[in-house]
């Protein structure tokens, strides 16, 4: 298990233009595996997508700004990369189980990118998996409108399941491209 991934990381040493635009994994080390139930129908692991960058993100179906942002950025960037976006799989993971079904998140997921995967699971579940990779979610307000506060990185992660690097909210489409080029390579 990797412990606050999102907070162990380093920024970039190099503004050449090698170097990834997120702060990097220093050095880079294997992705904690989880099993989740996806919007697909099938299992979600990481084993599964070996041999594709995996962007992986967490947020919810309600959220009014930063999920929505976060996946057009990314659908974007996939589309920008052309014929190498098919090695490229997002991975959004819910932190709000009790509302977003796996059939709830195949719809929404479908309106970025027919590709993005959702994953849900068991509140359980759910929690381990973000305690793993660093992330935080809490809720906030009751009733059927409430919202929840959650870590809003994209952990990017290689073909071959290393933590490469995490982006943090608010990156153009264009630093995403220029990442992702590079991890394909």
């Amino acid at each position: 298990m990797v412990a606050g991934v999102i907070t162990k990381r380093s920024t970039p040493r190099s503004t050449s233009p090698r170097a990834l635009k997120a702060g990097v994994f220093d050095p880079p080390h294997q992705a904690p595996g989880f099993t989740l139930r996806g919007s697909d129908g099938s299992d979600v692991t990481l084993a599964r997508y070996r041999g594709k960058v995996v962007l992986l993100t967490f947020g919810f179906t309600h959220c009014a700004t930063v999920c929505p942002t976060t996946l057009a950025t990314l659908a974007q960037a996939r589309a920008t990369l052309g014929a190498p976006g098919n090695s490229v799989q997002v991975i959004y993971v819910t932190v709000d189980p009790a509302r977003d079904t796996a059939e709830h998140m195949r719809g929404y997921l479908t309106a970025f990118d027919r590709s993005f995967v959702g994953a849900t699971g068991a509140p359980e579940a759910l929690a381990s998996v973000r305690k793993q990779y660093g992330v935080t979610a809490v809720k906030q307000g009751s009733g059927a409108d409430y919202a929840m506060a959650h870590t809003s990185s994209i952990i990017l992660i290689d073909r071959g399941g290393m933590l490469r690097a995490v982006m943090p909210f608010g990156h153009e489409p264009a630093d995403f491209v220029h990442d992702i080029k590079l991890l394909l390579e």
